[in-house]
């Protein structure tokens, strides 16, 4: 038989030996362990310090409360808006041709690329006491910022790329083909999205919105610009666990961290689980 009859043994991907493959494994599991598992588990341990009855009255103390419930109010605000501006900003991007798609791409990266603390100053600038809105919502008994809107638009500000990064890739590598055999049959635009484009895209959807969600709960920096710290009025969690630790009141500092570990980790497995029914 001769060589070319033979069959060919595929080239391994990767000829490292196996000691570089564990080195590699133990620096992985050892920088997983540092800066994930290890301050988790200070969290936790921190909030259970006191034990689980100081544990839950510091979760019903009425800032806590009030921080909690802010902070739910506005992932409840940001989340369908950033949800619906992905939505639509991804099927123009990848199902259609036009001009100004790499400027509107650009300005949903933006967000990454500033500064939260700056975002906040851009808000204060615009509709603070002295900036460019400032007289005219004062006028008009309009307040914007260290109040409730400004913290929502602060925190859409911050958010609003994580659906649209999670769409964009995602159509783009479905294509138009599905699209355009549907406008072929007769379906109207509408139609065709409702029942082709949203289907196909439906568990890259519920993934950003999870990190959108999960950044709205944490945001801290644009966040603490616009709010000016009102006890139980304008502070989110985040900001009220700076102000306890700040106090020296460690205790419930952590156990309302650990109530934002939790949702964090509960949004990482529902993601994990979204893109495993996904692939």
């Amino acid at each position: 038989m001769s060589d070319a009859a033979l069959p060919r043994r595929s080239a391994p991907v990767a000829d490292e030996t196996p000691l570089a493959r564990f080195a590699a494994l133990a620096v992985a599991l050892g920088f997983l362990v540092l800066f994930f598992l290890s301050p988790l588990m200070v969290v936790i341990a921190e909030a259970s310090a006191k034990g689980l009855g100081f544990y839950f009255a510091a979760l019903s103390e009425p800032d806590a409360r009030a921080a909690l419930a802010l902070t739910f109010t506005t992932a409840a605000i940001v989340v369908p808006l950033n949800a619906a501006f992905g939505l639509a900003a991804a099927w123009a991007i990848a199902k259609f041709s036009f001009a100004g798609k790499n400027l509107l791409i650009t300005l949903i990266d933006l967000p990454f690329s500033v500064s939260p603390v700056v975002s906040g100053l851009v808000y204060v600038l615009l509709f603070g006491a002295q900036g460019w809105f400032g007289p005219w919502l004062t006028a008009h008994h309009v307040r914007i910022i260290f109040a409730a809107p400004g913290i929502v638009l602060a925190t859409l500000f911050v958010t609003f790329p994580f659906v649209a990064r999670e769409l964009i890739p995602l159509m783009q590598q479905q294509g138009t083909a599905e699209e355009e055999a549907a406008l072929t049959l007769g379906a109207s635009g509408l139609k065709t999205f409702l029942t082709v484009t949203l289907p196909n895209s439906k568990w890259g959807l519920l993934a950003g919105v999870l990190l959108c969600n999960a950044r709205a709960m944490g945001e801290f920096g644009a966040v603490s610009v616009v709010s000016g710290h009102i006890r139980g009025v304008t502070n989110t969690l985040p900001l009220q666990i700076e102000i306890l630790y700040n106090e020296y009141n460690i205790a419930a500092a952590f156990a309302l961290a650990s109530l934002l570990a939790l949702l964090a980790l509960v949004t990482l497995v529902i993601k994990y689980l979204v893109e495993r029914r996904a692939r």
